[in-house]
């Protein structure tokens, strides 16, 4: 397959503990076929990490366009942070790095954006107007907003103070598990948290993500905010999807946009 397609992409999604990608149909927001997973290396080094993503992406022998999620703020390709990847991302171009091991154009970003714009798009969001909020609780509380199908990126929200704490040591899910608290304990510290959140910047849905959102009956009736809640759709496979379909849309705008004036 060669070019760019209007249709299909591919995505992979770096985690720490494995990387995986899946060619997208794009029309539909769904594999085609089986995904691809590889252990991540470790220590995930920038060279190692590359490395592995390159199998990962020789593995589907596509040279259209190719999203890469990684987990931490992304500004122009670089990487800024990286909790849980080893410290010597920060700083590094995941254009210089990733880019020479895939056969089309690449395209980067947060991995919790690219999972919030598959939802938006595809997901438990789909055909919503205005302002979306996916939330993802896990080890960290990773956020994407999306306005309009339009991301908004690296909205690192889910680190604003609540009653002088980061708000995700006190709501994330791994703050349940390390600190013993029951469900409706827990569900009163996320209900806190998103109450915090619908008042900085007023959604008109949130959708509730990560791994907990597997068992959605535990907790999320217990939750109390103003604004309509949804239970994440596409789980396991958002971070390929709203990586792949980021990267088309970048290609196709690459493709399209008119030339500025010449030079005089």
């Amino acid at each position: 397959m060669a070019g760019i397609s209007a249709d299909q992409a591919l995505g992979i999604d770096i985690g720490g503990t494995g990387i995986k990608g899946g060619l997208v149909d794009l029309t539909k927001g769904e594999l085609i076929g089986e995904r691809f997973r590889l252990d991540t290396p470790q220590p995930a080094t920038p060279d190692a990490v590359a490395e592995t993503v390159g199998k990962v992406a020789q593995s589907f022998s596509f040279d259209g366009a190719c999203g890469v999620d990684f987990p931490g703020v992304v500004l122009n390709g670089v990487v800024q942070t990286a909790a849980n990847m080893d410290k010597a991302w920060i700083g590094t171009s995941l254009a210089d790095t990733v880019g020479p091991k895939l056969a089309g154009p690449g395209f980067y970003l947060n991995d919790a954006d690219a999972a919030g714009l598959a939802e938006a798009r595809y997901g438990a969001g789909r055909g919503h107007r205005g302002l979306v909020v996916t939330v993802t609780f896990g080890t960290g509380i990773g956020i994407a907003l999306i306005h309009d199908g339009k991301l908004v990126p690296n909205a690192e929200l889910g680190h604003i103070e609540i009653d002088g704490h980061d708000a995700e040591h006190k709501a994330a899910a791994s703050a349940r598990e390390r600190d013993g608290l029951s469900w409706e304990h827990w569900a009163k510290r996320a209900s806190k948290y998103l109450v915090t959140l619908e008042n900085l910047i007023w959604p008109e849905l949130i959708i509730l993500g990560g791994g907990i959102s597997k068992k959605p009956d535990k907790w999320v009736p217990l939750l109390k905010t103003r604004t309509p809640l949804a239970v994440a759709q596409l789980i396991n496979n958002a971070g390929i999807v709203g990586s792949a379909l980021a990267a088309n849309e970048a290609a196709l705008d690459r493709r399209v946009t008119p030339a500025g004036p010449s030079p005089h």
